[in-house]
């Protein structure tokens, strides 16, 4: 059991932690802090034993953007797939110019003609769910292996599968603790900090792409309040695995 003391400044025994943990005196503290309080708590918590994860779509990059300021050198880990849009790889090159983090770009070291090979042409088409496991979920788990916790850019709002997702919570995935800090934040919200902040954003946005991924599975949409959209179509799928 977790005991929270009234002040942010918790000091916790993490390798006692796992699935079995009560996540839930922590969640009910920081629901009703300041975002800034988690990001702060968090950095004190797990020094550099903690990475944001991140590929760059809005509500990530205003969590870079504060994070960058708070704490320079942050280790920053982004998964290229090598079926990225360029605009995404130009946003990426933005961001290395821009802010004082550590960026690590991580991969599968299956290239797209041997996984062809491999498996059959096109997988994204015929098994995406396989696909995304190869290219992204497993490579995120060699970047994240030492770590002991991760700060993602999920919001509830996004869509019904994060809608109740916790601020903090064990990862059973990839075994360490997920911490969730936009999930209060809303499209609105995200999107007049980026503008008033001059954060950089990807320009695919401006295109009628409501979210981003890898150019065979990530269309334009006219559903601009669905922020899943556009991404699998006819394959009945809004996440890649990494989240589920």
């Amino acid at each position: 059991m977790i005991t929270v003391e009234p002040t942010t400044n918790l000091q916790l025994n993490w390798s006692l932690l796992d699935a079995q943990s009560d996540f839930g005196p922590l969640n009910q503290h920081f629901a009703h802090e300041p975002f800034e309080e988690l990001l702060n708590w968090s950095l004190n918590t797990f020094g550099d034993k903690l990475a944001m994860v991140t590929s760059f779509g809005p509500t990530g990059m205003v969590l870079l953007d504060h994070l960058a300021k708070i704490n320079p050198g942050f280790r920053v880990i982004t998964i290229d797939t090598d079926f990225l849009f360029e605009e995404t790889y130009s946003l990426r090159e933005r961001v290395q110019r821009r802010y004082p983090i550590q960026l690590e770009i991580r991969k599968t070291a299956l290239t797209p003609a041997a996984q062809a090979a491999t498996y059959q042409p096109e997988l994204w088409l015929s098994e995406p769910d396989k696909c995304c496991h190869i290219r992204k979920v497993l490579p995120l788990g060699k970047a994240l292996e030492g770590s002991d916790a991760w700060f993602t850019g999920l919001r509830r709002d996004q869509s019904t599968t994060r809608a109740n997702m916790p601020l903090i919570s064990w990862d059973n995935k990839y075994q360490l603790i997920k911490i969730n800090p936009m999930l209060n934040w809303t499209k609105n919200s995200i999107w007049k900090y980026i503008l008033e902040n001059d954060v950089p954003y990807n320009a695919l946005h401006d295109m009628g792409y409501a979210s981003i991924g890898c150019t065979h599975c990530t269309k334009s949409t006219s559903n601009q309040h669905d922020e899943r959209s556009g991404r699998w179509t006819g394959h009945g799928k809004t996440e890649c695995g990494i989240h589920i």
